[in-house]
């Protein structure tokens, strides 16, 4: 499972007397040290963000998703365990080439509207959607009784990793996220090519045939960690009545999984 997300290929060492953006007693260290929990929200998240217009096309237009999914979602857990566990200067520079990147996906939506992936209200929403579906797969499937201030702390830790990219106006309580992202809900939308994006993430093939169940455990337990909104507009539902089913699944993955990689 270390090679789905490829951390045997980082280094994630600090210099003594540094703690990184972060350090380890922040309440981003406990949400993003679950590895099954981070899975689910990573599925959940990017479920959301491609309900954003601009999010979907800079994906659409400008990532071989079609290829290679998995080495997507690699990258983007290579960022969060850098950003996170790393020294200060492997998060800045990790930041820094992220930032670069974003610099070249520019484009314009099918209704004609310019996109940059350098927009901070862009950079704002893939933030939000990010940071919301990581706390609610820590509540469920680690740490239901999280205290509301440190779910506040995580939220404003992570504010920081937001702003560094460039995004503005960023949520730092857990209220003003769950108000912010509701306040988004006009501007979401569902299409065929959010369909296609969308059904080549949960389809994508497993690693092995050893983590194929596994796989299947985490893309269902995405599915349902979504707000019911989300889930209506990407036309995907899992029944009430399979939902604890799904649960029961995710927290045996979880506890089979702790114990692999302790």
């Amino acid at each position: 499972m270390r090679g789905l997300v490829g951390s045997g290929e980082l280094d994630l060492s600090r210099p003594p007397g540094d703690p990184g953006l972060f350090g380890p007693g922040s309440a981003t260290w406990a949400v993003h040290g679950d590895f099954t929990s981070m899975m689910i929200g990573g599925v959940a998240s990017l479920l959301v963000q491609m309900l954003h217009p601009a999010a979907l096309a800079g994906v659409w237009d400008h990532s071989n998703f079609r290829r290679d999914m998995t080495g997507r979602l690699r990258r983007t857990a290579q960022f969060i365990s850098v950003t996170t566990f790393g020294s200060t200067e492997a998060a800045e520079r990790m930041i820094g080439r992220v930032r670069r990147v974003h610099e070249r996906v520019t484009g314009t939506l099918p209704d004609g509207t310019p996109y940059a992936a350098s927009d901070p209200d862009l950079l704002a929403w893939v933030h939000a959607a990010e940071v919301d579906a990581f706390l609610r797969a820590h509540l469920r499937y680690r740490d239901p009784a999280m205290p509301v201030a440190r779910q506040d702390a995580y939220v404003a830790e992570m504010a920081q990793v937001a702003e560094r990219l460039g995004a503005i106006d960023v949520p730092r309580t857990r209220a003003a996220l769950n108000a912010y992202i509701e306040g988004m809900r006009p501007a979401l939308r569902a299409d065929a090519r959010t369909r296609e994006v969308a059904g080549l993430l949960i389809r994508q093939p497993s690693p092995s045939l050893l983590n194929a169940p596994v796989n299947a455990v985490m893309m269902q337990a995405g599915i349902e960690l979504m707000p019911r909104w989300a889930a209506r507009l990407h036309g995907f539902g899992v029944p009430l009545a399979q939902r604890p089913a799904v649960r029961l699944g995710a927290h045996g993955v979880g506890q089979l999984l702790r114990w692999a990689l302790r």
